[in-house]
């Protein structure tokens, strides 16, 4: 999960060196943390954060495949 976050988030900013993506695995639910350079933020999160939600949509189809929980944190 950690890798298809990376990857799309790579793909649509600009500074993909910046992209970081943690993981935190808990007992039922995983937490993936995105971090992004300032000026791309916006960029990941989309108008009206129609981009966010498709994100979580992909994240959520692939965790049910998996039969897992993953949750996805955009932060600043």
């Amino acid at each position: 999960m950690k890798d298809l976050v990376k990857c799309i988030a790579q793909a649509l900013v600009d500074n993909p060196e910046q992209v970081e993506v943690a993981e935190i695995v808990g007992d039922r639910i995983t937490v993936l943390e995105l971090k992004v350079a300032k000026e791309d933020i916006g960029k990941v999160i989309g108008k009206q954060g129609r981009t966010a939600r498709s994100i979580r949509t992909i994240l959520g189809a692939a965790s049910a495949k998996l039969k897992k929980h993953t949750i996805l944190e955009i932060l600043e």
